[in-house]
């Protein structure tokens, strides 16, 4: 694998993976587009660190009243989705593995014992995410396993065992 030298990324740059402008091959690094890219900013990225040193990365969200999901989940009880901040895990494993060298198109495989023990409230600050790379597999199919962590204002709200991202070529036969 050739990983990408560049250790953190804006807004800015995320959103050109979104529109798959950021890493060289085409196709590549299409993470959702705005509305749904659940992180503003990766502060570090790396392949030797985290709980398994095989890398991890880091990132946040900022919370703020007006973001669409408070407005439609529920009437009058307003919380963010708890599926929006384990696709976010998802999000990051999948940039993980392209800024990682590999080529395709990610798809969420699934999860292991996924806890929630909090919730994102429209007076919450901020949002940061924890990924802890546990293993990357290249052989014909590509899948990465991770595991996660989401907390909010500094607590740990969200853990989630063996995240698992597939990077395929062509995701119509997926």
């Amino acid at each position: 694998m050739t990983f990408h030298p560049k250790k953190s990324y804006s807004k800015k740059e995320i959103i050109a993976c979104s529109n798959g402008e950021l890493f060289t091959q085409e196709g590549d690094g299409k993470l959702p587009l705005n509305k749904l890219l659940m992180f503003d900013e990766i502060t570090n990225i790396d392949n030797l660190s985290g709980a398994y040193n095989k890398g991890s990365i880091d990132a946040t969200l900022n919370i703020n009243p007006d973001l669409w999901f408070f407005k439609y989940h529920f009437k009058d009880d307003p919380v963010m989705p708890g599926c929006l901040g384990l696709d976010a895990m998802w999000q990051l494993l999948g940039f993980f593995l392209l800024w990682s060298g590999l080529h395709g198109s990610g798809r969420a495989l699934g999860a292991d014992e996924i806890k929630f023990f909090g919730q994102v409230l429209p007076h919450a600050k901020k949002v940061a995410y924890k990924i802890d790379i546990r293993r990357i597999i290249s052989r014909g199919a590509i899948v990465g396993v991770a595991d996660g962590e989401m907390f909010v204002d500094g607590k740990k709200i969200y853990s989630a065992k063996r995240l698992k991202v597939g990077l395929f070529k062509d995701p119509q036969n997926f």
